[in-house]
Formats: structure tokens, C-alpha cells, sequence
């Protein structure tokens, strides 16, 4: 009897052994009997969360497979938009596993590569799709209210803006796109969730970003110029008023001179005419005097006068008697 009960409880161990299984971690499992995957009440796979688990020894298998969530950052591709013209745009997509029954067979047990390749075939084709029926400038432009600027009166305005201004980016409504479609693809197909689709860059080919960049050039050295023009124009007008300012002023002091000079010489006649009427024969002394004086100013000078003339009457007589 107890030579029996050693191989009984030797068999016993190996059976609990066999039966029992713990996942790990960071990972999900699920049995499959007789080749197929076993399912819960809702159709999908039993999953059996991280820790020790029982089993049908020999009838069960179990595969574990990492149930957290992956990023695949696939190259970037190349894509034709609405207008026929090229863009290489980079993306990734976070996925994680959801059915995992259905992502053992449709991956040929559970290769993380090949259901990668699978799900990047499903996004590239979504992508391919929502570019060919958009323009360039609506991929890489987000909505028009998330574009701000600090001075939308202002004379210069960049070209970006303005274009952004004029046109609704829908590079967001791209991305929700994919994601839902692909979405729904992955699930039906993998038993993938796809968790989130982002485009990381966008860019032009090495062949026309040459020319996108001469036609940006362009573009700028037309707004300079128009601003240069404009700021001539401007310049022309402030000139322009600033001489008319200048010759009304002179003009205005000019005729301010004139009238006070005129005054002048009025009150220096009157005064004039004043002391002449008050003393004749004074005032024709001063008079004379003045002349006496600019006439013999110079040594060098020489008049040739009758002594006789009126012109000496003073310098003979002070009360400017002429002898007889």
C-alpha cells in the first residue's frame, strides 16, 4: 500500500503542476482547447488577468501575450493630395490588444511584426484615402480659431497667416478620421484597439521644395515692394505738407515784414515831415550834414563842383547864405 501511494502522489504533484499556470505582469493570457481559442459569455476570448490561474492538464494550452499599450512608429510615406502634388508625412499609432483570441489567429500566433505590418497596411490605406481629397494647404493647418495673431489691422501680414485666415485646416479632422476608421478596421479584423493616430511631420519632397521656396520668395519681395511703394507714397504727402506748411509760414512772415516796414517807414515820414514843419532850415542842415558826410567818406573820391552851388551852402555859412 504505501508502495502505491508514492507514485499516486508523485502523480497527483505533476497533475496540480500541470494544471495550475501564473501570468505574468504587464500581460494577458487565454487557453486554447483542441485547437480552439475558449470564449467568455460575450463571444470574446477568456482572458485571464495577471496572477495564478487553473487548467485542464493536457487538453489546455495557454499563451500569454503583452496586453499593455504599443507604439508603432512606422517611416514615413509618401502621399498624393487633391492637387497632385506630393507630401511625406511620418505618423504613429498606440494600439493595444483587445481580443486576444481573435489576435492569435489573425497574426499567426500572436507575431507582434506581423500584426504591425497588418495595422500599418489599415492606417496607410485610411490616410492615403483622406490626403488624395485634400489640398496641401488645408493637411497642414489646424481650424481657423486656433490661429492667433497680435495685430490683425496691422499693414504687415504674413502670407502664412493670411492664408490660414482664409482657409480651414482640417490636418485634426484627418487625424480623427483615421483613428476611427482604422479603428474599427483593427478590431474587426486583429482584435486591435487602436488608442491614438497622430501625424508627427509633413513634409514637401527634396524635388519641388525648391520651387515652393522660389514662389515664397516671390511672394515676400511682392509684399516689400508693396509696402516700399506705400511708404514713398506716404513720404511723398508728408514732404508735400511740410512744404506747404513751410512756404505758407514764409509767406506769412514775409507779408508780416511788409506790413510792419511799411508802418515803419509811415511813422519815420511823419516824423520826418513832423521836424521839417517844427524848424525848415534845421532840418535842412542835418540833412546836408548826412550828405557832407557819404559824399567825403572816401579820401580817394574827387568832386568836381562849383564852389557857388547850393551843394557847399552850409560849409560857407551856417545858417546856409550863399554870398551875392
Amino acid at each position: 500500500m504505501r508502495k502505491l501511494l508514492i507514485p499516486v502522489v508523485v502523480v497527483a504533484l505533476i497533475v496540480v503542476l500541470m494544471s495550475v499556470f501564473v501570468i505574468p505582469e504587464g500581460e494577458r493570457g487565454f487557453v486554447i482547447r483542441f485547437a480552439r481559442v475558449l470564449k467568455d459569455d460575450s463571444g470574446m476570448s477568456k482572458v485571464y488577468e495577471p496572477g495564478l490561474h487553473f487548467k485542464l492538464p493536457l487538453f489546455d494550452t495557454v499563451k500569454a501575450l503583452d496586453a499593455r499599450i504599443q507604439t508603432m512608429d512606422g517611416r514615413a510615406d509618401r502621399f498624393v493630395t487633391a492637387e497632385k502634388k506630393d507630401v511625406i508625412i511620418d505618423s504613429y499609432v498606440k494600439w493595444r490588444i483587445k481580443d486576444f483570441g481573435k489576435y492569435y489567429v489573425a497574426t499567426g500566433g500572436g507575431d507582434t511584426g506581423r500584426a504591425q505590418l497588418l495595422l500599418e497596411r489599415k492606417v496607410t490605406d485610411v490616410l492615403r484615402s483622406e490626403i488624395g481629397s485634400r489640398e496641401i494647404k488645408q493637411i497642414v493647418s489646424g481650424p481657423r480659431e486656433d490661429i492667433v495673431t497680435s495685430d490683425t489691422d496691422s499693414i504687415v501680414e504674413t502670407a502664412a497667416v493670411k492664408q490660414a485666415l482664409e482657409v480651414d485646416g482640417e490636418r485634426d479632422k484627418i487625424m480623427e478620421n483615421v483613428l476611427v476608421t482604422t479603428r474599427i478596421s483593427a478590431m474587426e479584423d486583429l482584435g486591435v484597439y487602436v488608442v491614438d493616430f497622430r501625424m508627427k511631420k509633413i513634409n514637401l519632397p527634396d524635388e519641388i521644395s525648391e520651387s515652393i521656396y522660389k514662389r515664397m520668395r516671390a511672394e515676400r519681395e511682392t509684399v516689400a515692394r508693396r509696402h516700399r511703394s506705400q511708404g514713398q507714397e506716404q513720404a511723398e504727402i508728408i514732404r508735400a505738407q511740410a512744404e506747404l506748411e513751410v512756404a505758407t509760414i514764409l509767406a506769412e512772415a514775409d507779408r508780416t515784414a511788409r506790413v510792419t516796414r511799411g508802418e515803419a517807414d509811415a511813422q519815420a515820414a511823419a516824423i520826418y515831415s513832423d521836424a521839417y514843419n517844427q524848424d525848415p532850415e534845421f532840418f535842412s542842415f542835418l540833412r546836408s550834414l548826412k550828405a557832407y558826410e557819404k559824399s567825403f567818406s572816401s579820401k580817394g573820391d574827387i568832386l568836381v563842383l562849383d564852389p557857388n552851388s547850393d551843394f557847399f551852402r552850409y560849409m560857407k555859412d551856417a545858417k546856409g547864405r550863399l554870398d551875392k
